[in-house]
């Protein structure tokens, strides 16, 4: 069992570094993250343990960093489960269109537990769902009956499995962390889901006020009269 407190403390000084850089897409380790760390060794250490986690991925002297990582410190711990299945996450697909997720889900024989795109649409409706996330009990177990009915492993299938770790006793919840760990798209997905499910949330993250704003102005008005 993962020791989420020890692994928070591994990771304080990598968030800290994150946190100091200026808003961008792409970083400079020389230009960017020196004058934060003092040195190219520190920095590739910061950078080795966020991108343990899934919170950066670096090469050739650039970096780029998870929005997350702009998630107060409190919320850390919860978000960490999240951010350890993602960073640990295995794509598959047959035809690699939409047709595979309704295909794996009758595969599966619905032995597994959905989130991001699909949960959050089956909360919010606020964005149609692209990729389907399942955490499963056994993921290689998993792994051999989506081969048996060929389906191959890639970077651009939309089936995506998921290692069980974490607590899913509050799945709105955990939908709610996955999506802010996932960032991008699921980030609006995390602000509709704390619009309309926040009394089931006991914590919640930060966001821009541009993106709220947007999410409440594009969300469907049956919901967000509810």
């Amino acid at each position: 069992m993962t020791d989420w407190n020890q692994l928070l403390l591994e990771v304080k000084d990598g968030l800290t570094f994150a946190q100091r850089l200026p808003p961008s897409i792409t970083y400079s380790v020389k230009n960017d993250g020196v004058p934060i760390a003092g040195s190219e060794k520190t920095v590739y250490r910061r950078l080795n343990v966020l991108e343990s986690i899934g919170l950066a991925n670096f090469r050739d002297g650039r970096f780029q960093i998870n929005r997350a990582v702009h998630q107060p410190h409190f919320l850390f711990q919860k978000l960490l489960p999240s951010l350890v299945a993602l960073k640990n996450a295995r794509r598959f697909g047959k035809l690699y269109n939409s047709s595979d997720v309704s295909l794996s889900r009758r595969i599966l024989d619905e032995k597994f537990l959905i989130t991001l795109d699909y949960a959050a649409w089956e909360l919010t409706r606020y964005q149609t769902p692209s990729d389907l996330y399942l955490y499963v009990d056994d993921i290689e177990t998993t792994v051999k009956l989506l081969k048996k009915n060929n389906f191959s492993e890639g970077k651009k299938g939309h089936v995506i499995l998921l290692p069980k770790i974490g607590d899913f006793s509050n799945k709105i919840e955990r939908v709610y962390l996955d999506c802010i760990a996932k960032g991008g798209r699921n980030t609006m997905d995390a602000i509709a889901i704390e619009i309309l499910h926040g009394d089931k949330l006991s914590a919640k993250g930060q966001f821009s006020i541009e993106y709220v704003l947007k999410v409440q102005e594009d969300l469907p008005k049956e919901q967000d009269d509810n």
